[in-house]
């Protein structure tokens, strides 16, 4: 079983910058002669989305190379100002910020900072946002450094606080690649509705044309195929030739649910099956929730009450 998150603790300003340029990009530390702790803990969520928190116990300045990695900070103690493009950027317990655009070198200013820091890949984002096989578009990106509202704000601590409960606070539940998958798309798509961004999410003239019959035949087969893997609503527009919002549009147009909705009724068919047969001595509940990407268990019960109007426990024990 993995652990949670790898943790690094140290007093001394060669290892603290050596882990903080191993986890982002080149970087140096200036403690200003001060003496003082940094605590580093790393929790990933696959190979994309890692949740950080970084705790120094000064002040201390940082001077960084371009990340090329999207980092969105929660300063939960102390203050920091991040100087990037020629501007200063200040932030208050509390404050949640897109800390620099990926391609910029940047420097960071803090006093007894507690920062918690969700670092993306760029690419899942655009996943999230869009694909389309074959047709040029520009790359995601942020446009503005804070949340677009105060009810953004909060639902990007909201979300976070979800995933640490629900998935990285569980070894079980962030061993399983189909919860951890689903967790990192979750805070990509979040991000995409807490800050400004380029991502065009209304559908074009061209994608209601896409969203006929055969698109949704072909991302229906991929599902099949793939239904016990970490699959995506982008996987589902690749192997149909269309866009993300194409698919979304078809599956709301001829079946009135959404990709995901839809994925998540068939792996709930699935775990149904593996209830019905399996051996209550040697199989869980739990486990096979997990197994078919459900995080919560009881999340996991109620929406299997209300499709076989019994628990999985009661199905489980009928054996």
């Amino acid at each position: 079983m993995p652990d949670l998150a790898e943790i690094f603790e140290t007093n001394n300003l060669a290892v603290a910058e050596q882990v903080l340029s191993s986890g982002y990009a080149s970087m140096r530390v200036d403690t200003r002669g001060q003496r003082g702790g940094i605590k580093i803990s790393r929790a990933p969520l696959g190979p994309s989305v890692r949740l950080d928190r970084n705790r120094f116990l000064m002040s201390l300045d940082v001077t960084g190379t371009p990340l090329g990695v999207l980092a969105i900070g929660r300063l939960r103690g102390g203050r920091a100002a991040y100087r990037t493009g020629g501007h200063e950027r200040r932030y208050r317990p509390g404050d949640v910020f897109f800390a620099v655009q990926p391609e910029l070198p940047y420097a960071v200013t803090s006093v007894n900072a507690d920062i918690e820091v969700a670092v993306i890949e760029p690419g899942l984002l655009g996943q999230v946002a869009d694909t389309a096989p074959g047709r040029a578009r520009q790359p995601v990106r942020f446009t503005g450094y804070a949340p677009v509202s105060l009810s953004a704000k909060q639902l990007w601590k909201d979300t976070c606080a979800f995933v640490h409960a629900t998935v990285l606070d569980n070894p079980e539940a962030v061993a399983q690649p189909l919860i951890a998958g689903g967790a990192a798309r979750l805070l990509a798509a979040v991000a995409l509705a807490t800050f400004p961004s380029n991502a065009v999410t209304d559908p074009t003239i061209e994608d209601r044309h896409d969203a006929h019959g055969d698109t949704l035949r072909r991302a229906i087969a991929f599902v099949e195929e793939h239904v016990d893997q970490d699959i995506t609503v982008a996987g589902m527009a690749e192997a149909a030739h269309v866009t993300v919002r194409a698919v979304q549009l078809a599956f709301r147009r001829h079946l009135d649910l959404t990709p995901v909705e839809y994925l998540r009724q068939v792996r709930l068919g699935h775990a149904h099956r593996d209830l019905v047969t399996g051996d209550p001595a040697t199989t869980s509940v739990t486990a096979v929730a997990y197994r078919w990407g459900f995080a919560s268990s009881s999340r996991f019960a109620a929406v299997y009450r209300q499709a076989y109007g019994v628990s999985p426990s009661h199905t489980l024990h009928q054996n």
